[in-house]
């Protein structure tokens, strides 16, 4: 018994040294000793923290730009062929009518007047009750209900049905267009949808985009605490994208966006988190390196992975990540770079990784 009890002991003791004693080693060891490209990363002097990721390609800057350009010139043809080049790649359709939000921003005349010319047009359709709730949104601010006005939080609700409404007649204009569906399930949350009234959305638009990332985010929001779900349902909501999402598609990060919803609150550290993150490891390594959504996804995986003591995988994706550190959780901190740094050396310390004999290329690679 006596030997019995002495095995438990050192066992307890391993753990809490593995939980308490060991990361803040860890902090020191990397304030006086880490050297990142022993380890295959990159130098601390080259870390960026203005983007999450490399920027895009030249070509594809040039060519959203000239779409901009022709937009702001009163040409709307260009916005119209930009969005139908995307085919039936409903991420990629939803992407580019967001580029398309962000140039009415500055104006939005050509919206007008392509929406005259083409009234059965679905794509404007779709745009312009993107706008409306985007516009609604600004009213009401970021703030929490109780802390925005009565006034705006009146009209911010006024208006947001009549978006609904104009999400719907974009729908009947092309009905295997995704586009509108989403726009209903991202204002269903604000306009106090009940879940009754909510599932049929969803449901309309999984039977046309059944892994559309988006319509996933933004259905995430709906089921969490803070509007009308629980940690519970959120997280129910996440595992089942994960288990869900097709190769070369990014849905399984739906589970990192789940944990970060928990910032304030633990996250439980159990065998099925780590197989979790394991299996979004998995899923992000067949998504195409030019995935703009990626680079953003491999900073909270290689987070959380930290936090589930996987420092070999964490340290990993550090490596996928190269000197990009502009992405959360780093930016919370008022020095992300250094965040950056102690995490992927916390990491490196961890992982008893051992110091690697070259530097290999940084970029964010499969």
């Amino acid at each position: 018994m006596t030997i019995f009890l002495a095995v438990v002991l050192g066992v307890l003791l391993y753990v809490l040294h593995r939980l308490f004693l060991a990361p803040g080693r860890a902090d020191r060891w990397v304030g006086e000793h880490f050297v990142a490209s022993d380890y295959g990363l990159a130098p601390r002097e080259q870390l960026d923290p203005r983007r999450a990721g490399p920027p895009p390609p030249p070509h594809r800057r040039q060519e959203r730009q000239a779409v901009a350009d022709a937009a702001w010139d009163g040409d709307w043809r260009a916005a119209g062929a930009y969005v139908r080049a995307a085919g039936d790649d409903w991420d990629e359709r939803w992407s580019r009518t967001e580029l398309l939000q962000e140039i009415a921003r500055e104006d939005d005349a050509w919206l007008d007047a392509w929406r005259a010319a083409e009234p059965g047009n679905c794509d404007a359709a779709t745009l312009h009750a993107r706008i409306m709730v985007q516009r609604a949104w600004e009213i009401r601010g970021s703030g929490y209900a109780h802390e925005v006005p009565t006034d705006r939080m009146n009209s911010f609700r006024a208006m947001l049905p009549a978006a609904i409404e104009e999400a719907r007649r974009a729908a009947l204009l092309d009905p295997a267009n995704p586009g509108p569906w989403v726009v209903m399930v991202t204002a269903a949350r604000g306009a106090q949808y009940e879940r009754a009234r909510f599932r049929p959305l969803w449901d309309g638009l999984v039977a046309r985009a059944p892994h559309h990332y988006e319509g996933h985010w933004q259905a995430l929001q709906y089921w969490c605490a803070k509007w009308f779900g629980s940690d519970r349902l959120m997280k129910r909501f996440a595992r089942k994208a994960v288990l869900k999402a097709p190769q070369g598609s990014p849905l399984a990060g739906m589970y990192l966006h789940a944990l970060n919803e928990l910032t304030d609150r633990p996250v439980s550290v159990t065998p099925v988190t780590r197989g979790l993150l394991k299996r979004v490891a998995a899923s992000l390594a067949e998504v195409g390196p030019d995935d703009e959504r990626l680079p953003a996804l491999r900073h909270l995986l290689a987070h959380y992975m930290l936090r589930a003591r996987l420092y070999g995988p964490a340290l990993e994706q550090f490596r996928l990540i190269g000197p990009w550190c502009g992405a959360e959780p780093w930016r919370k901190d008022e020095d992300p770079a250094k965040a950056f740094e102690t995490a992927r050396g916390t990491a490196v310390k961890l992982s008893r990784a051992p110091v690697v004999p070259t530097v290999k290329s940084h970029g964010m690679g499969r």
